[in-house]
């Protein structure tokens, strides 16, 4: 498993190092640090997660997880 969760937030797919509930999602309404820095709201709703990935957010989560990036 990794050190970091998706979250869906403000028109992105983030990922974060911030706590969360064992098995579950960030509930919505949560803020979190994500990986690229900024402070978001949680907004886990199913279109959500159809949202694009956070670039930044997505490299950093390739190098946490030891994945080369293309």
């Amino acid at each position: 498993m990794y050190p970091f969760h998706w979250v869906p937030c403000e028109g992105r797919r983030h990922a974060s190092l911030d706590e969360h509930p064992h098995g579950r999602s960030y509930p919505t309404g949560t803020e979190v640090t994500t990986l690229c820095g900024q402070e978001l709201t949680a907004e886990n709703s199913d279109f959500g997660w159809f949202w694009d990935t956070c670039p930044t957010c997505y490299r950093e989560a390739l190098r946490l997880a030891g994945i080369p990036a293309r």
